[in-house]
C-alpha cells in the first residue's frame, strides 16, 4: 500500500533514493464508459492520517483535514464521494473512554466544508491496530473497535451522507479473526439505530486481486455468509497498478493484467450478493501507468452491477507536487491522472 504516515516532502526523499523516473505530462485521454449502470466517483483527501507517529500531534503541523478549497477541484469534476483519513489515536486516545472533543470538532468543520459531496466516508486509517499493536493481539482489541463505531454512529447517526469506513487495510490477522471483530462492529452501529452506510474491509490489506486466495483462509470464505442487519454495506478493496499491488512501486503491469486482477473478486461479489466498492487505486502519471488507469476505470464501469462506487489514492493540499500519484491540481493546472478520471465520473448522479 502507499507509504503512508509521513509528511509529503518524505514520501519524495523516499522516491528520490529509489531513483524513480517520472515520465509526467504524458496525458492520454480516458475512454467513454460504457451505458448502464455505473459507479459513484471519488476520491481520498488524505492529510488527517500524516505523521502517524506523532500522537496526537499539532493540527495543522502534523496532519489536517480537507477544507473547501481542497475539496472544490473534484465538487467541479463531479465527484460523488469523498474518504477522509482519521487516525484513530488522535480522535479516542483511550480505548473504551469518550471521543476527544476538540478532534472530533475539527472533523465535524471538514465535514461542513465537504458538504457538496454526496457521501463523505469516515476512514479509521490503521491498518487493523491501535498504536501500532495489532487488535487481535489485544485481548479486548474487537470490544475497542467497536466502542469506537458505537460511538461514532451515535455521533453520526442522524447524518446519511456519512458513511463509516471500518477500518483501512487491516492486515496481519487472519480474515477470521477479522470477520469476528468486523461483525462486533457493525452490530454496535445499527444497536445505536444508524442506517449510514458501512464500507467492511477484508484482511490482508483488503486486495481485490487476494481476495479469493488462500482456500477457506481466504476473505472470500471468511465473509462470503456476511450480512448486516441494516441492509447498507459494501465490501471495499483496493487495488494498485504495480506488480505487487502494494502501490509503493511507480510502474504499473499492462491494461489487460490490471484489469485481470478484479475478475476473481467480482465474480465473488456476484455469486453471493454482495456490492464491492474500491476504496483505493492510483497511478503515477506516466503513460504505461495511465493506460492501466483507463484499463481499470473501464472495468469498474463495465461491472458497475458489481461495484458500487470508487475513490482514487489520492488529493490533498499537503501532497504538493513530489508525490507522483496525487490528483491535487497545482496552481490551479490538472494533474494529468485527471484527464482520464473525469470520463468515468457521472456527474450529479442521485
Amino acid at each position: 500500500m502507499p507509504i503512508r504516515g509521513l509528511r509529503p516532502m518524505n514520501i519524495a526523499a523516499r522516491l528520490a533514493r529509489a531513483s524513480l523516473m517520472l515520465l509526467g505530462g504524458c496525458a492520454v485521454s480516458g475512454s467513454q464508459p460504457a451505458v448502464g449502470q455505473e459507479p459513484l466517483a471519488g476520491v481520498n483527501i488524505a492529510g488527517g492520517e500524516f505523521n502517524s507517529a506523532r500522537k496526537p500531534g499539532t493540527y495543522g503541523q502534523d496532519y489536517i483535514y480537507p477544507d473547501a478549497k481542497t475539496a472544490q477541484p473534484f465538487v467541479d469534476m463531479g465527484m460523488q464521494l469523498v474518504r477522509v483519513p482519521i487516525l484513530w489515536e488522535r480522535l479516542q486516545p483511550i480505548p473504551l473512554k469518550p471521543l476527544e472533543a476538540t478532534e472530533l470538532a475539527l472533523i465535524d468543520k471538514a465535514l461542513v466544508s465537504l458538504s457538496p459531496f454526496q457521501t463523505i466516508i469516515l476512514d479509521i486509517h490503521n491498518y487493523g491496530k491501535f498504536n501500532g499493536q495489532g487488535l487481535d493481539q489485544i485481548p479486548e482489541g474487537g470490544d475497542w473497535l467497536s466502542d469506537l463505531w458505537q460511538r461514532l454512529a451515535d455521533h453520526y447517526k442522524g447524518r446519511p451522507a456519512i458513511a463509516f469506513g471500518l477500518m483501512n487495510e487491516p492486515n496481519g490477522m487472519t480474515p477470521a479473526a477479522w470477520r469476528k471483530m468486523v461483525d462486533h462492529s457493525v452490530a454496535a452501529i445499527r444497536q445505536t439505530g444508524a442506517r449510514n452506510l458501512i464500507l467492511v474491509p477484508g484482511s490482508n490489506w483488503t486486495g481485490a486481486h487476494s481476495w479469493t486466495n488462500g482456500g477457506t483462509g481466504s476473505n472470500a470464505a471468511a465473509f462470503s455468509d456476511f450480512r448486516d442487519p441494516g441492509s447498507n454495506y459494501a465490501f471495499e478493496m483496493h487495488q494498485y497498478l504495480d506488480a505487487n499491488s502494494s502501490g509503493t512501486v511507480m510502474s504499473c503491469v499492462d491494461p489487460a493484467t490490471v484489469a485481470s486482477r478484479m475478475a476473481s473478486a467480482t465474480n465473488w461479489l456476484r455469486s453471493y450478493g454482495h456490492r464491492g466498492f474500491l476504496g483505493e487505486f492510483g497511478a503515477p502519471p506516466d503513460q504505461n501507468c495511465l493506460h492501466g488507469l483507463d484499463a481499470l476505470l473501464k472495468y469498474l464501469s463495465v461491472n458497475g452491477d458489481a461495484w458500487m462506487g470508487w475513490t482514487y489514492w489520492a488529493g490533498g493540499a499537503w501532497w504538493g507536487s513530489n508525490y507522483p500519484m496525487s490528483v491535487q491540481p497545482i496552481k490551479g493546472q490538472q494533474r494529468p491522472q485527471a484527464a482520464v478520471l473525469t470520463p468515468y465520473i457521472v456527474a450529479g448522479k442521485p
